[in-house]
């Protein structure tokens, strides 16, 4: 099994307090994030470091300059005390084949729907996702993404900390396994609580986040 998943897209490190956070990540691997943009609406945004190749980490945490959501922001955001990798993505050749087959195996990664954001430099970015809040309450089975013709975060230029693993703990990893499967992907699983880490290369040497 490799160490880092087929198709991964990207991570998501949430948090919530998002300043603190991108401090945190600066000063222990010597790499700024860069601002992604604002979620208008969700009462979010994000900071972007690539992963190398087409993968990157997402930090998302509240958005000061937004007033409060009508609803929950995303990724239990409002319900976290620390920063917690709390999913991922990946990004399947064709997004709709693949929602329709994990249904056919019996498991539904939810609604596809679509979504956007502007980056700071005025760039749209629009892209379509399976419904994270009727995946796997987990979060250890990636939400499914397709950018289509929107360029991709990493086409901007950001900073580089290559991934060198991404792995989960599960306490019943047999339940998850055919989950992943469903999904078209592998995940190096074992038992304990439920946990998504990963472990970058950076000029502080390998660093794990968890």
């Amino acid at each position: 099994m490799n160490a880092v998943p087929a198709r991964l897209d990207h991570l998501v490190l949430a948090t919530p307090e998002l300043a603190a956070t991108v401090a945190d990540f600066t000063l222990r691997t010597g790499i700024a994030p860069v601002a992604g943009g604002a979620h208008v609406g969700l009462g979010t945004r994000n900071y972007l470091v690539s992963l190398g190749g087409s993968r990157y980490l997402e930090i998302l945490g509240p958005d000061p300059e937004q007033s409060e959501p009508s609803g929950p922001r995303p990724f239990g955001v409002d319900g976290l005390s620390v920063a917690r990798t709390v999913t991922w993505a990946v990004s399947p050749p064709d997004l709709d084949a693949a929602v329709a087959a994990a249904r056919a195996q019996g498991y539904d990664p939810g609604p596809v729907r679509a979504m956007s954001r502007r980056r700071p430099d005025g760039t749209l970015l629009e892209w379509r996702l399976t419904d994270g809040d009727t995946a796997h309450p987990s979060g250890l089975v990636p939400f499914l993404i397709d950018w289509s013709s929107s360029p991709h975060p990493t086409a901007s230029g950001l900073p580089v900390a290559p991934l060198l693993e991404l792995a989960a703990t599960a306490p019943a990893p047999d339940e998850i396994r055919p989950l992943l499967s469903a999904v078209g992907v592998e995940l190096a699983l074992t038992e304990g609580p439920v946990t998504l880490s990963f472990t970058l290369d950076t000029p502080r040497g390998a660093v794990t986040f968890s």
